[in-house]
């Protein structure tokens, strides 16, 4: 029984449980490493300034991050800063005929691998958010990217998983096996982070 399960089993009404998740959620969110989410800003900006692709994957709730993080710092971060050169980012988790494609005929472990060798250049960076950093699909890409001498970039939770070994800079949310919902919370507000900075940063350089 992990953490969440504790709280749920020990509230009475979901008015207590709710006060008790806020809790530790912010727990959770105090463990975060700051210097990392610095260094994950400078791998956007750097992106940004040479015009390179980030390109980011996931599945389930790490897949519905991929796709808001594509529209926060792509097109949202253009229309409210104003400013002419955009991040590019490339959720590879949003072709429902490519991704069901490429899992009927290839397997569903390659929907992303498969992506990258048509997406992927010289200079682009892989974002792979998995909270348990052992989601085949999501590793197999990350290596392939690693192959290509490119740099990768991980979002995860639990102990890291694989993804820990092999990014170059890892976001590791504290949490026990089992809880994804704070680790997935917890993604989704670092992506807010650098779309809220980026958004204010680039309006006060127009």
């Amino acid at each position: 029984m992990n953490n969440i399960d504790r709280l749920c089993m020990g509230s009475e009404t979901v008015i207590e449980f709710a006060g008790r998740y806020i809790d530790y959620l912010k727990e959770v969110l105090d463990s975060i490493e700051l210097e990392t989410i610095d260094a994950l800003v400078k791998e956007f900006e750097n992106a940004r300034a040479t015009g390179t692709t980030i390109l980011v994957v996931g599945n389930g709730g790490s897949a519905a991050t991929a796709s808001s993080m594509a529209n926060d710092i792509g097109f949202d971060i253009v229309k409210k800063s104003g400013m002419d050169t955009p991040f590019k980012v490339l959720a590879l988790t949003d072709n429902t005929s490519v991704l069901t494609a490429i899992a009927n005929d290839a397997g569903y472990e390659n929907i992303f691998l498969n992506q990258l060798k048509i997406h992927y250049g010289h200079g682009d960076r892989l974002l792979a958010i998995s909270v348990s950093g052992n989601s085949p699909n999501v590793v197999l890409a990350a290596e392939w990217v690693k192959k290509q001498g490119g740099r990768v970039i991980a979002l995860v939770g639990f102990t890291g998983g694989r993804l820990k070994e092999i990014a170059d800079i890892v976001i590791k949310i504290k949490s026990e096996i089992g809880e994804y919902g704070p680790v997935e919370d917890s993604h989704l507000i670092i992506n807010h982070i650098l779309a809220h900075w980026f958004q204010a940063k680039l309006k006060q350089t127009k």
